[in-house]
């Protein structure tokens, strides 16, 4: 098994929260440099922690990595980055304009695209040659920039000066009024990531069927957008020795998984590195990757392991079902497993005589999957389909705002409603009248991986603008009412779910922090797959189980009001019998 090949000068490592992108970036930077090249590793990512992987504290701009000669650092942090791209885009203005205009403004600037716009800004300045950097002969970039990003980018109109004085005005696109002078360096960028000559998009997944489902989906859309040179990276990949269950199901199922993976990634040229029993912080462990041997340091498999908490999912649903009705929303980042904990607890609720409506946001949606073709009394499943949304958004847009417009302003306005916030936007009119029939029964909401679920909850505030603009200010109710329900704890009920890892876990706690800036307070936490609850007797599973004590505790202690733990399942948790099992846990006993 063995780390991508790394031979252009630029390299992109990109997939799912928690496969593992960093590791595997850091390792070949790593390796990089080691062979004596000049390498510049990047973080785009707004959770970064190459700090602490790399054991330097990075900024910035360029930081030499202790103890390996030829390898620089740098973190670009998007939050950062868009305040200093709203100061630049008002700071003009300032004393020129009134205070009301100078509000409007800021408002304009304060989406998620701004600063996903931001954080590109800085990276294409990497990317196309425009930042002053010492002598460097590869740039590994932790975390590539989205489709969702490259579309904006690629929408002709967006230069016109028309953005910026059109009376038909802007939604998404009014962080892109202001970059005609970024013009030149954007192009350049997109050029360069389209060429296989000088770049490579590593898609890195794990061996799971949802893991590959989404590295195709992100395949594909960059495909179309030109970016094709491309690398399937499986990480953790899982081999078992000997008879213990938990072993033996994770291997079946990985094969399982790859046997079905879509035909479009399996012909994709690839590479595996095998699955690791502890995390890959610090330089030796990075080595040890490097050279596929065992970790310095790694946990006795047969060490004593502190007990596992001895509760499960059944009194938060004993707790659920007593309101009778209300909201129920999982979020998280992308692979903790949101579809599967949804998928129970609206089993265990409708196995209650409730009425559910079982529903997802998420775009990589596969909760026909989890449930299979399974039926039970009481619960009804659906989804939020991101294309008939968007389509019957445009068509309702262009009807009522386009038809006072001329030619021009028709086409600008078609073009606005092609670009991807259109598409937020119209899943949040969805997504507000699924949270309304929560009146009559229970709806829970499997919810898009954190960034996305996040900025249709942004979208609250910013909706009324859009359809101000759009639909001469008439405001359904059930959008009116949305923003105080999900406020509202006798309704709604946030489960964040994550994993017993480092990545995860920040990651929640970081979700914890906005929704509670939003209002929202969530309801407890669930930590999902935990090896420490499955009672493996594996000798390297043992190691991860181990390893999962420092996250598991804090998240117990500080981090949630409430909490559940679920064992990693032997028989995978599919279809309504082994759904309804995993909702009726009550916790499991520690491995002796």
């Amino acid at each position: 098994m063995s780390l991508p090949p790394l031979h252009t000068r630029h390299l992109f490592f990109t997939g799912k929260g928690g496969v593992g992108k960093t590791s595997l970036a850091c390792a070949s930077a790593l390796r990089l440099a080691r062979d004596g090249r000049r390498v510049l590793l990047v973080s785009t990512d707004p959770a970064s922690n190459l700090d602490e992987v790399l054991q330097t504290p990075l900024g910035r701009t360029p930081t030499p990595v202790h103890d390996v000669p030829g390898l620089l650092a740098l973190n670009i942090d998007p939050e950062a980055s868009a305040a200093d791209w709203r100061e630049r885009a008002v700071a003009p203005y300032r004393g020129v304009l009134p205070a009301a205009a100078l509000r409007s403004i800021e408002e304009q600037f304060s989406g998620a695209c701004t600063v996903e716009i931001a954080a590109f800004d800085a990276f294409a300045a990497l990317l196309a040659g425009r930042t002053p950097l010492p002598e460097i002969d590869h740039i590994v970039f932790d975390t590539a920039p989205t489709g969702h990003t490259l579309r904006l980018l690629a929408l002709p109109m967006a230069w016109s000066g028309h953005l910026s004085t059109s009376t038909a005005g802007v939604s998404c696109l009014g962080p892109l009024s202001g970059l005609e002078q970024q013009q030149a360096t954007y192009a350049d960028a997109v050029r360069t990531l389209c060429d296989a000559g000088q770049t490579t998009v590593v898609l890195v997944a794990r061996p799971e069927r949802a893991a590959l489902r989404e590295a195709d989906r992100s395949a594909q859309e960059l495909a179309a957008l030109g970016v094709r040179h491309q690398h399937l990276a499986l990480n953790g990949v899982f081999e078992a020795h000997g008879d213990d269950a938990v072993a033996l199901a994770m291997a079946a199922r990985q094969a399982e998984a790859l046997r079905g993976m879509p035909p479009a990634l399996a012909a994709l040229p690839r590479s595996a590195v095998a699955f690791r029993p502890c995390g890959l912080t610090g330089l030796a462990a990075l080595r040890a990757l490097i050279d596929d041997r065992a970790a310095p340091d790694a946990a006795d498999a047969h060490a004593a392991i502190t007990p596992c908490p001895p509760d499960g999912l059944r009194s938060l649903i004993d707790d659920i079902a007593a309101a009778g009705h209300g909201l129920v929303m999982t979020m998280g980042k992308g692979g903790v497993g949101k579809t599967t904990v949804a998928a129970a607890v609206a089993v265990a609720l409708a196995r209650r005589g409730h009425r559910v409506l079982l529903s997802t946001t998420d775009p990589a949606a596969h909760l026909a999957w989890t449930l299979e073709a399974d039926a039970l009394p009481g619960l009804t499943l659906a989804r939020i389909d991101p294309a008939a949304e968007v389509e019957a958004y445009r068509a309702q847009v262009l009807a009522e705002a386009g038809a006072p417009l001329d030619a021009a302003g028709r086409a600008l306005l078609e073009e606005d409603l092609r670009s991807p916030c259109t598409e937020e936007i119209a899943i949040f009119r969805a997504f507000a009248r699924t949270v309304d029939a929560g009146r009559e029964g229970f709806v829970v909401l499997d919810t898009a991986p954190t960034g996305h679920s996040l900025l249709l909850l942004d979208a609250a505030e910013a909706y009324h603008r859009e359809v101000s603009r759009t639909q001469s200010g008439r405001l359904p109710e059930h959008v009116r009412a949305l923003l105080p329900r999900l406020r509202d704890a006798a309704w709604t009920r946030v489960l964040i779910v994550t994993l017993a890892e480092a990545t995860p876990v920040h990651e929640a706690e970081r979700l914890q922090d906005d929704l509670r800036r939003a209002g929202i307070e969530p309801w407890a936490w669930v930590i999902n797959q935990s090896l420490l609850a499955s009672g493996t007797r594996d000798a390297v599973l043992r190691q991860r189980a181990a390893a999962e004590v420092p996250f598991i505790d804090p998240v117990r202690r500080v981090a949630a009001r409430r909490s559940a733990l679920l064992a990693w399942q032997v028989r995978a948790p599919v279809g309504v019998a082994a759904l309804a099992a995993l909702a009726e846990s009550s916790g499991a006993a520690a491995p002796d």
